[in-house]
């Protein structure tokens, strides 16, 4: 007579299968009937989920739910914006530069004279103030580059006021001499701007003429 065997047998050669298979039949571990219960037998068998109202340092994870840490900027020096020498935009003082026999407010604001004196001083400054007067020959050499783009202006006017009278004429002639006149009118104004902001000690460097200063104050070698 055939043994009943059940589905799982799968081993015809040993008898004690069905037996085994019959035994293991059911449950694999015994569930939790109350909330206090735990489910799973191994405890550490996965790790705990964590809860949304636990503290952020209970958990080495962090969290999507907190905002990160906000840095505050550092402060960069930007190439741009280089810092001015104090002693250039600092208040003059009545003090008697040595050399000249002037007092350094006066002898600050003179190379900004209109009429291409202030011109004549600056060089004059440049020639007999020692380096060490920082201000009175930065403001020199400032004053005599303002002093030469002017009359250099000037000279591009008269050339071009000469050619278009001559060729042209007409209104072309009487517009550029009306521009002319602006040039010169404009120029007697910012002269006498940068006499006064000097004066006062207010900064007054001009960028365009940075590297026309340098040079002039660096080339021109006061009298030994």
């Amino acid at each position: 007579m055939v043994d009943k065997r059940s589905k799982y047998d799968t081993d015809p050669l040993d008898p004690d299968f069905v037996r085994h298979t019959e035994e293991v039949r059911g449950a694999t571990r015994e569930l939790a009937h109350t909330s206090n219960q735990q489910a799973r037998q191994n405890e550490t068998a996965e790790a705990s989920t964590r809860r949304y109202d636990e503290p952020v340092g209970s958990s080495p994870y962090p969290s999507v739910f907190d905002s990160p840490v906000q840095q505050p900027p550092t402060a960069s020096i930007s190439n741009a914006t280089r810092p001015v020498n104090p002693s250039v935009i600092s208040t003059p003082s009545t003090r008697t530069v040595p050399g000249i026999g002037l007092q350094e407010n006066i002898a600050m604001v003179l190379p900004y004279v209109p009429f291409y004196i202030g011109g004549v001083i600056a060089a004059l400054e440049l020639f007999l103030v020692p380096r060490n007067e920082v201000r009175t020959r930065f403001h020199a050499a400032q004053g005599l580059a303002l002093q030469l783009a002017i009359l250099a202006g000037g000279f591009l006017f008269r050339i071009a006021n000469f050619f278009v009278d001559n060729t042209l004429g007409g209104f072309s002639a009487t517009l550029l001499s009306l521009l002319w006149t602006l040039f010169s009118v404009a120029s007697l104004i910012f002269l006498i701007v940068s006499m006064v902001r000097v004066w006062k000690g207010e900064p007054h460097n001009l960028e365009p003429l940075a590297d026309i200063t340098k040079r002039l104050n660096d080339q021109i070698e006061p009298r030994k």
